[in-house]
């Protein structure tokens, strides 16, 4: 069975910012708990838009088995903070669906947004959804619960988050 994984990063950042007791994911305990729980063979990350200061989090994807996609964008809005990629996840999402080529079972999405709601449905209608992640349940678009629970999981339940947490370093 080959899944892929379709991680709304900007929403995965800032779930795990807004729990009740904010943490970091492990981007390498990460991939590794969608391949081996989800069997997740290729995961795409999308960041939003590119900025230079984010090079490190970029290279840490890349080494973790992330395929890393950017929000395209005129030199007018580069400054701009939210690089919202809902659009572009979609796209990819369909596009996927729809290739000759692609090999694939089911689609694992990452998110707590219902803006993707839709595609979702859409996905299980064609027998090509797994579940929705979500990066922190009290956030999470309550759109999903509709579906069953077993199309929607959360990432902060404590075993899941201990298995992907980022572990601080002693005496930091």
């Amino acid at each position: 069975m080959k899944n892929i994984a379709f991680i709304d990063g900007q929403n995965l950042h800032l779930g795990t910012k807004c729990d009740e007791v904010p943490w970091s994911i492990d981007y390498k305990k990460l991939r590794a708990y969608l391949k081996e729980k989800y069997h997740a063979d290729e995961a795409y990350y999308f960041p939003g838009f590119l900025k230079e200061q984010n090079q490190g989090l970029y290279t840490n994807l890349q080494k973790a088995g992330f395929i890393v996609i950017f929000k395209n964008h005129s030199e007018m809005h580069a400054s701009e903070k939210k690089g919202n990629a809902d659009t572009l996840m979609v796209f990819h999402m369909l596009k996927t669906l729809h290739e000759e080529y692609a090999v694939f079972e089911k689609i694992l999405l990452v998110t707590g947004d219902g803006d993707f709601f839709e595609t979702v449905e859409y996905l299980i209608e064609k027998n090509k959804f797994l579940k929705v992640l979500h990066p922190a349940q009290k956030n999470a678009s309550s759109l999903y619960r509709g579906l069953g629970s077993e199309y929607y999981d959360s990432l902060s339940k404590n075993d899941t988050r201990k298995k992907i947490e980022l572990q601080k370093e002693k005496g930091s």
